[in-house]
């Protein structure tokens, strides 16, 4: 900038860094990589099975014949790979780390993957967590992949706005449940990323109903479904109710969430 800047760039000629509109915060992506569109999930509020819902997203994306990729950005209470049956250490390269593939053919990094024991805690403070996540994009080999989920933690602090500044955030999708006080919650996460100029592409209601095995009937546990009135006062045209379902769990449990049935997601997740 001139030392006889007047502030009016529209009578300056002058190339200077003012005129370049506002500093981008976006890292890198690792040269040998190659990634497509990055969607984050994201909840208000913890223990509503958001690492759940981004698992079956990811393996309804890679059904459907993408090429799909996982980054488990919630440093301090990782669940991606355990939902995978990955437990392997990733290779390290001077080009880089290479992101484990699941049996399935998803692509996953996560801190779990690189502690010496996966019950290790990770007591990090905020600006350490979010240098890992960063790290993640730009350290790590992901190869060429259609599709990046980004597993966040809960909440509104550090890591969320380090993902919606650091990476190509195409859009996020929240994870809620039908408890008034959750869906409450839950709209900061909208507002929040409505403020980062991200596109909220879609609400999941997790846990909606548990359907009784004896006679089929659906029982609100957590309380009646709002998922379609929530979308409509939040401008989220795409919604979907997911079932408490047993089986699902337990096959996240047991390391095989690529076995469980997707059909629920599938033609919410086609209009991501």
């Amino acid at each position: 900038m001139s030392e006889n800047c007047s502030n009016n760039c529209s009578a300056c000629g002058e190339d200077c860094a003012r005129r370049q509109g506002p500093e981008s915060f976006l890292e890198p992506l690792n040269e040998s990589s190659r990634v497509g569109k990055v969607i984050a999930v994201v909840s208000g509020k913890g223990g509503v099975g958001k690492s759940m819902v981004t698992s079956l997203l990811a393996v309804s994306a890679a059904k459907a014949g993408k090429k799909v990729g996982i980054l488990d950005a919630d440093i301090t209470g990782p669940s991606i790979p355990t939902a995978f049956g990955v437990h392997e250490r990733p290779e390290a390269t001077e080009n880089g780390m290479y992101a484990l593939q699941t049996p399935g053919g998803i692509k996953v990094m996560s801190i779990n993957l690189l502690l010496d024991n996966e019950t290790d805690p990770v007591v990090w403070r905020g600006p350490v967590i979010a240098s890992a996540v960063k790290q993640f994009w730009t350290d790590v080999i992901w190869g060429d992949i259609d599709c990046l989920f980004v597993d966040m933690p809960p909440g509104t602090g550090d890591v969320p706005l380090t993902v919606f500044q650091s990476l190509p955030v195409s859009g996020v999708v929240v994870v809620t449940t039908p408890q008034d006080l959750v869906g409450m919650i839950v709209e900061k996460a909208v507002n929040m990323a409505r403020m980062m100029n991200v596109p909220v592409l879609g609400l999941v209601e997790n846990m909606s109903w548990y359907e009784c095995p004896c006679c089929g009937q659906k029982l609100p546990v957590f309380g009646q479904s709002h998922v379609e009135e929530q979308g409509m006062r939040l401008g989220v045209g795409n919604t979907v109710s997911l079932p408490l379902d047993p089986t699902v769990a337990a096959a996240c449990d047991q390391g095989r969430v690529e076995e469980a049935d997707v059909s629920r997601l599938w033609e919410f997740s086609q209009r991501l």
